[in-house]
This record gives structure tokens, sequence and C-alpha cells, in this order.
């Protein structure tokens, strides 16, 4: 088989769907249709490129490096034949995007690129929702994921444009030997005794949602430990004994560390994107809301607990 860009579209929107119907709905094919042109991409490449699984697909390693290179090549056959305005540079938009503490920032910038060739995205990290709304009024930024909670959401000034992305349960990580390590969810009670890391004042509710949730489970922490750096790090000190966490859903563990959800789900947060309306047109932030979309669906689908959670929740909810 000959490889061409519609296997390029197809290989994308799998992965960006994390589920091989979704990608079938998305690009207007069958379900069957997609299948059998997955098989023989893979064929071509003599390797599977993405693993099964009862709740969809994720790239394989190899897959992970397949679909890095569809999308350059997608980016790039879309400037074919481009004419830019009279100096050129002017033509290409540039848009300076931050994040707060969020995995989704990586696959939408992957995204955009993709999409949006003739804008190039600068990237930083503000960990703060509120300093990034402020940012935003200042003029120091264009666009950027924040983070806020139910019944706490984000003040915006009408000049500035913003769109839910998604509300997840806030999970807790403790170390792989704890004595509740093993259960399929664990309530906030439970974990009265342990101490705590938390991360600082976001100016959108945290930690102050945590305290409340503890408050209605009947205690106050006494040990916290503030904590804003690397998660890897803070993971070492868990898988330690030194704590335990509240931490995203989305979050991959390492091996000593398990990430449980929370009995009767006490904490939410949701992350929301927001842009000013007088630098980025709504066709960017669709494209931009649209890409930070995949991304977090990609991390759901990576996430053997949060899809475990889903699962039960949803059928309790059915029945």
């Amino acid at each position: 088989m000959e490889l061409e860009l519609r296997h390029l579209r197809v290989l994308c929107a799998i992965a960006d769907a994390g589920s091989v119907g979704r990608a079938a709905s998305d690009l207007g094919y069958s379900q069957p249709a997609v299948s059998t042109q997955l098989r023989r991409i893979e064929g071509h490449f003599d390797e599977p490129l993405f693993e099964r699984g009862p709740s969809g697909v994720r790239p394989t390693p190899y897959g992970v490096e397949v679909v890095a290179q569809a999308r350059d090549v997608l980016a790039r056959a879309a400037a074919i034949g481009r004419r830019r305005a009279a100096g050129s540079a002017s033509a290409r938009v540039a848009l300076r995007v931050a994040a707060t503490n969020s995995p989704m920032l990586a696959g939408m910038v992957s995204g955009v690129r993709a999409r949006l060739p003739d804008v190039s995205l600068s990237v930083s990290s503000v960990y703060a929702s509120s300093r990034i709304v402020e940012l935003l009024e200042d003029g120091a930024l264009d666009a950027a994921i924040a983070a806020d909670y139910p019944g706490r959401e984000l003040a915006h000034p009408e000049g500035i444009g913003h769109r839910g992305i998604v509300t997840e349960p806030n999970f807790v990580a403790l170390p792989s030997r704890h004595p509740l390590a093993r259960r399929a969810q664990i309530s906030l009670a439970e974990l009265a005794e342990e101490a705590w890391f938390l991360t600082p004042d976001d100016g959108a509710g945290w930690p102050g949602v945590f305290y409340m949730a503890c408050a209605a489970a009947g205690f106050t922490p006494t040990t916290v430990h503030e904590f804003l750096g690397d998660r890897q790090q803070l993971q070492g000190m868990i898988a330690d004994g030194l704590g335990v966490a509240v931490v995203q859903a989305t979050t991959r563990p390492i091996p000593q560390v398990v990430i449980k959800p929370l009995a009767g789900t006490p904490l939410w947060c949701r992350y929301v994107l927001a842009w000013r309306r007088d630098t980025v047109t709504e066709q960017t932030a669709d494209a931009l809301h649209q890409c930070a979309t995949a991304a977090y669906r990609q991390l759901a689908a990576q996430s053997p607990h949060l899809k475990a959670w889903a699962a039960r929740t949803w059928s309790v909810s059915k029945a």
C-alpha cells in the first residue's frame, strides 16, 4: 500500500479521539471503514501503531513517533501554495499561550501546529489561574488554560472569552504499600491522619475547596506540606511514605504509587480555555478548544484509574 495524506489523517484522528469509533465519527466515515484502513496502515508499517483496550486505543511507543511525524507532514502539506501577504512575516499569527498545572498543554500545542500551520505559539507556565486572568487583561497573553472549581468559576471581563474544556474529579495519590492501596475508592475521612502535600493558593479557590471538603468529612488536616514542583519528585516523596496528595485524575503514577478515586467525589476541578477576543479569532479559539479537548481525551484514555472510575460511576448512574 502506498501511504497517502488521508492515511495520515486517519492516524491523527484516532490518536486525538482515543477511539476508532469516535475517530470515524469525526472523519465522517463508518467505524468498519476506519478499522479496515487502520489495519492496512499498520500492515504498511509492519508493526502495531495502537494498543487496543476495552475503553479505546492509545498509540504504542512506535505509534507515538509515527503520529508525530504524520502531524508534521500534514501541517507542511496544508501550507503548500499558501501565499503570504506583503512583508510575509506579518502573515504569520503569533499567539502567546500559557497554562496552569495542566498536562493538556503539550497535546493542545501539537494539535494546533497540525491544524493551524500559520499560527505560531509561544508557551509559558503560570500556576495561579487568577494571575492568568490578569495577564490576559493586561495584554501579556492571548490565550490560556486556567483552572477553577464548580461554584467558584473565575470571573472574566467582557473582552475575555472563555469555554470549559472538562470538569474532572480529583483523585488521591498514596504509596502502593499503604493499607488502603487495594481499595477501589477511599473516603476522605479515612485519610484524616495522613500528612498532605498541597499546592499553593491558585487564586481560584484552591486549597480552600480542599479544606472545606475535609471539614465536611469531619476533620482538619494536622500536617500539610506546601509543594509546587516536579510531579515526579512529588510522587517520589509519596512513594517514600512521606504523605499523600490530591492529584489530577489523569496523573500517571510511578510504580510505587497508586491513584485512587475519593468516595462520593468531594473534589472537582474545571479546566477552561480563556482568550482575548481582540487578538484571537473565534475560529482560532474553536481550534484551540478542539485541540485541548482532544488532548484531554487522549490523557483520559491512558489513565486506567480514571476509566475504571468512569465505568463504575456511569453504571451506577444508569441503574
